[in-house]
């Protein structure tokens, strides 16, 4: 957690998922209405991919829209919250 992507020569994986803009504070089911659509957000991704690999990054890519099985490895028990409205 002390060097950037860039000094470690990592590579990046890009996988978009409007579930990770589910608010699930409230019952059992997560709400989405906050997510972008679809037509924003994809050129958000594709943004996101070209500046990274401006910088020389090598970026693995998830399909955009489609149903996919990701498997990963997590290094050390890190749990980052971002929140920009502070509301946890």
């Amino acid at each position: 957690m002390n060097r950037s992507l860039l000094e470690t020569g990592g590579s990046l994986g890009v996988v978009s998922q409007f579930t990770l803009y589910g608010d699930a504070r409230h019952g059992r089911r997560p709400f989405f209405g906050e997510a972008a659509a679809a037509e924003r957000a994809a050129p958000l991704i594709d943004a996101l991919i070209a500046a990274a690999e401006g910088y020389g990054v090598s970026v693995v890519r998830g399909r955009f829209q489609a149903r996919m099985d990701v498997a990963l490895v997590n290094s050390g028990p890190v749990t980052i919250l971002l929140d920009t409205e502070k509301l946890f």
